[in-house]
């Protein structure tokens, strides 16, 4: 419920070539972690194509009704997108974790890209982020700030 500064970028930590649907982040959040909003604004599948999980407009502030849970203390400023995948395949037997790994295939890689590009044309001022940049944790498994440099993205659109 203010400005919109950032947009969040998440893994939803699945194994690689799992594809995960919108019931699954509504169980997931909702009702095992007992969230009043899921975590997300937008989920890009395996193969590139973007679903909305909630609903928001595009003016310059982030509304009550448009708050995802992605991030604590980031929330009411942000938008978060998540792609899915993010793990190994596999996990070891002494875990019950997967390991990170980037597994985003190709598609993903291009929807992201347009995404944040629509996202800084459409909010010139934002801030393009992590997850791992404001968390201690591995999502998105890949160093997202990197990537955007490659990608050629405004030095004033990377970062804190």
């Amino acid at each position: 419920m203010g400005k919109l500064k950032y947009l969040v970028i998440h893994c939803t930590a699945t194994p690689e070539g799992r594809e995960i649907t919108k019931q699954d982040i509504e169980q997931w959040h909702l009702k095992e972690r007992g969230w009043s909003r899921v975590g997300y604004s937008d989920m890009v599948h395996l193969d590139g194509s973007l679903e909305n999980l909630i609903e928001f407009d595009q003016d310059n502030n982030v509304d009550s009704w448009e708050i995802s849970n992605g991030a604590k203390g980031f929330n009411g400023i942000s938008r978060h997108v998540v792609y899915t995948g993010g793990a190994e395949k596999t996990k070891p037997s002494w875990s019950k974790y997967y390991p990170p790994k980037d597994t985003r295939t190709e598609a993903q890689k291009n929807t992201l890209l347009t995404y944040v590009k629509f996202m800084i044309l459409r909010h010139p001022g934002i801030k393009v982020i992590g997850h791992n940049n404001i968390s201690n944790k591995a999502c998105p498994s890949f160093d997202v700030l990197e990537w955007l440099r490659c990608e050629n993205i405004p030095f004033e659109n990377i970062g804190l």
